[in-house]
């Protein structure tokens, strides 16, 4: 993969380069929408492209990569494409089959990165592809070992169809289960991260088994509430901190700039997303700046942490990875 010049990148466990920033899809399902600024996505450097089948946007992606490669501007491998496999397909017989629908809608013949995108398997909607709710607004539990999924992971790397395997969402005790039993090791973790919730202690244990680091909601995701409107969201303002705009000040850049580069200079993948052209750039310039140590302690130091996607639609699945949110309401 040839990546434009300023964009760092990390080597995986498997010798695979990962890039250290990306384009975020969550949330994208308007066609001409996603299209549009996907495009000014690429145009403008971005090769990571990040999205699962749960976004319900894969065939869209794959629709406006496959311009690029027609009209020669791109090939295939020039773009990192990481997807994930949703909780209602962890069985064994369902891993590959819902990798072959992933590959079709985006018209690829292999993965670059695919994760395990949940430790909570749950049943299917049986009308559709996507989670069934109880009366509760709770995913439905369904009984399926971690290890089974991650075989059936790992048989997919060795023939080919993805390149690097991986995780999402997944706590410190999960991964080392996996880890203690795999043949092939995680090459990446994806999990919420950004100023006000640093993951340092996880990402340091992903660093020791030698698992690269990618950071979901590095802006703090402001349109969260849009999913699942009716839950419960913790309040978070990253991109406001006066931290945060007192170095933006500094150093001429917007906050956003600011908070994704101290996350790639922690030489973590940062996937920011959004749908305004002008924003899309901006997020990509960030390679001609520096922070220096005083401002990296300052954004280190904010408290208190705050998780901003508790996911509490899952929190009474035996597998919930979130100890910290547990806890909170064990003790309310």
């Amino acid at each position: 993969m040839v990546l434009p010049k300023e964009i760092p990148t990390v080597k995986m466990s498997n010798g695979i380069e990962l890039p250290l920033f990306g384009y975020g899809t969550w949330q994208a399902k308007d066609e001409q929408e996603l299209e549009k600024s996907l495009t000014v996505a690429l145009e403008n450097g971005y090769r990571l492209i990040d999205t699962a089948f749960v976004y319900g946007n894969e065939e869209i992606i794959g629709k406006t990569l496959q311009k690029f490669y027609d009209s020669g501007k791109l090939q295939r491998s020039d773009v990192f494409v990481t997807t994930k496999l949703p909780p209602f397909f962890h069985r064994n017989d369902d891993v590959e089959k819902c990798l072959n629908e992933q590959l079709k809608a985006l018209k690829t013949d292999y993965i670059d990165l695919y994760l395990i995108h949940s430790p909570c398997p749950c049943k299917k909607d049986p009308e559709k592809p996507m989670f069934y709710f109880d009366a509760n607004g709770m995913i439905v539990e369904e009984a399926v070992d971690h290890l089974e999924t991650w075989k059936a992971m790992e048989n997919l790397n060795k023939a080919g169809k993805v390149r690097s395997i991986g995780l999402s969402n997944f706590n410190k005790e999960q991964i080392q289960r996996i880890c203690d039993n795999a043949e092939i090791p995680p090459d990446n973790l994806q999990v919420e991260c950004h100023i006000l919730f640093p993951q340092n202690e996880l990402f340091d244990f992903c660093k020791s088994k030698g698992i690269s680091f990618t950071a979901y909601a590095p802006l703090g995701s402001p349109s969260r509430q849009n999913f699942l409107p009716n839950t419960e969201w913790p309040e978070g303002d990253v991109l406001h901190h006066p931290n945060v705009m007192e170095i933006s000040k500094k150093y001429g850049k917007t906050p956003a700039q600011i908070l994704l580069r101290q996350l790639i200079q922690r030489g973590i993948s940062a996937i920011p997303k959004s749908v305004t052209p002008s924003r899309i750039i901006e997020n990509i310039n960030i390679f001609d700046f520096e922070l220096d140590f005083n401002d990296i302690k300052a954004l280190e130091d904010i408290r208190p942490h705050v998780r901003l996607f508790p996911m509490k639609f899952r929190i009474q699945h035996s597998q919930y990875p979130y100890k910290d949110v547990l806890e909170a309401e064990k003790n309310k």
